[in-house]
């Protein structure tokens, strides 16, 4: 099941294997023999905390307290801490289709507590989650993923369609940031913040192939698919730079609790 280097579960002809020292992100995720994210230590599909997204300049408030977080996509922080650091797998919770895996927050990020990851897989589903908690102090952080599906994944297939329908989008400001505004969606490309009421929905579909679908009950989701190789669909607690417009704070009594599932099916048999 694992080594020191990574952990694989399988559940049927499904595999997904993480890797714990490199941020606790998926690394592979094959369906049937298909590998279904982009390859490179950089992609894959990583946890998004203790925020997601930009942070402006770097810079967050908790109540009159401020922060400064390293800026590590000028001008902004980008996409958390948790991606960068080794996670702990927790074998006593974990199984051949089941995943636990901590890390305990720290420098640069300026609070302590505790995070935990969960991979749960099935022949036709992954369920992800992610939680945050304090040991002491109150403070305001989101959670979510940002995978990286390989826009064309089946040798000699057409490139993958997004579908969705989102109540609003947040406006993009010049620096990247929502400023804001709702307006009504507009069509991508797309490096764009969108708010579903309902909860996330949003299809991915390899013509004739494949089809998954993201879903969360929180209803941000940030759809990025301004690359030639991959596109991103991103369920998240808040938007970008949610840390200073919309805080949720972290409590001794009140964790930050994040999930989503992947759910696919094979059109190639539907066809059959």
């Amino acid at each position: 099941m694992s080594s020191e280097e990574s952990v694989r579960l399988t559940a049927g002809d499904v595999e997904l294997t993480v890797d714990p020292a490199n941020g606790c992100r998926i690394s592979s995720f094959r369906v049937g023999g298909t590998e279904l994210l982009r390859q490179g230590p950089h992609y894959g599909s990583f946890p998004m905390v203790p925020w997601c997204g930009r942070t402006e300049n770097g810079r967050f408030l908790n109540g009159g307290v401020p922060h400064q977080l390293p800026v590590n996509s000028p001008p902004h922080a980008i996409h958390g801490t948790g991606r960068d650091v080794a996670w702990r797998m927790a074998r006593e919770a974990s199984g051949p289709s089941t995943a636990v895996f901590t890390y305990e927050l720290g420098d640069p990020w300026p609070y302590d507590g505790l995070v935990t990851q969960t991979f749960e897989l099935t022949e036709d589903s992954l369920t992800l989650q992610l939680g945050v908690e304090t040991y002491d102090v109150s403070f305001p952080a989101q959670a979510g993923w940002h995978p990286w599906f390989q826009r064309n994944a089946f040798p000699g297939g057409k490139d993958v369609q997004i579908d969705f329908t989102a109540d609003w989008q947040e406006e993009r400001g010049p620096d990247h940031l929502p400023t804001g505004r709702r307006i009504a969606p507009i069509p991508g490309p797309w490096d764009d913040c969108f708010g579903m009421e309902d909860g996330v929905d949003v299809t991915l579909t390899w013509p004739e192939q494949l089809e998954l679908t993201v879903k969360s009950r929180s209803e941000w989701v940030v759809v990025y698919d301004e690359e030639a190789e991959a596109v991103c669909v991103e369920p998240q607690s808040g938007p970008p730079n949610g840390l200073n417009t919309h805080p949720r704070l972290v409590t001794p009594i009140d964790p930050l609790e994040m999930a989503a599932t992947w759910s696919w099916r094979r059109l190639a048999q539907d066809r059959t």
